[in-house]
């Protein structure tokens, strides 16, 4: 069987006496899709706070195509193509679009050029011009632009915390396409937390559940969404 791409071993953290995760193990081939979802408080940032690099567990492993990353933090993570988005879709509001870009270019080498923008903002659907300010830009595109600064790079690993909190249902299916696209065509191992679970439903090769810090359920979404532990734990503590 073929080594997964990127994963975690019995990673646990603690902050004092609180347990916030449990001997969490998952792994991610390249290619795939793996949904993370929970409840409120489950332990899904703190383990992509692990994951990205953010933090060190208190116990447990990460590898990157079988190197132990555990101790590298975010920015050597990011050297190696481990790449991530946040929930909210925070840009440089005193930049405008095209220096946003070029930051990005420039963040650390191989320095990269202005085609590989161009190639990026394409992929991803971004029309909108250099000079417009970062700041006018709505969620989606703002998505669309870090979005484009990440797939330039050509990452193998890409942690997505909730892309498509904010959007309208005709801006989730642009976001679909990504994702597709960057699995499918550009072959990214995916870790995609998401509570809108059509999403995951449509795009997830795996799902893992979380709650109270334990991996309870794990699974095809349509399998994992039936199982009694996980509509106890998750569908019947959501209030909307």
């Amino acid at each position: 069987m073929t080594a997964p791409l990127f994963q975690c071993q019995q990673v646990g953290m603690r902050f004092g006496s609180r347990c916030v995760l449990s001997s969490v193990s998952l792994s991610v081939q390249a290619g795939d899709v793996l949904g993370v979802v929970g409840p409120n408080g489950a332990g899904k940032t703190t383990l992509f706070e692990i994951l990205s690099g953010r933090l060190r567990p208190t116990q447990g492993q990460v590898f990157l195509r079988g190197q132990d990353i555990t101790a590298l933090p975010l920015h050597a993570r990011a050297r190696l193509g481990v790449a991530r988005t946040y929930q909210s879709p925070v840009v440089p509001e005193l930049l405008t679009v095209g220096e946003v870009f070029k930051a990005a270019r420039q963040a650390y080498r191989p320095f990269l050029t202005a085609h590989d923008a161009e190639w990026a903002a394409r992929q991803v659907g971004l029309k909108v011009p250099s000079d417009r300010p970062a700041a006018a830009l709505g969620t989606l595109d703002r998505r669309r632009l870090l979005l484009a600064c990440l797939l330039m790079r050509k990452p193998s690993v890409l942690l997505m915390d909730e892309p498509a909190a904010g959007l309208i249902n005709a801006e989730v299916d642009a976001i679909d396409a990504i994702l597709r696209f960057a699995a499918q065509e550009m072959g990214m191992a995916i870790l995609l937390v998401e509570h809108r679970l059509e999403l995951l439903a449509a795009l997830a090769h795996r799902v893992v559940v979380l709650d109270a810090g334990e991996l309870i359920a794990q699974g095809r979404p349509d399998t994992v969404f039936d199982d009694p532990r996980v509509r106890a734990a998750y569908f019947e503590t959501q209030t909307s």
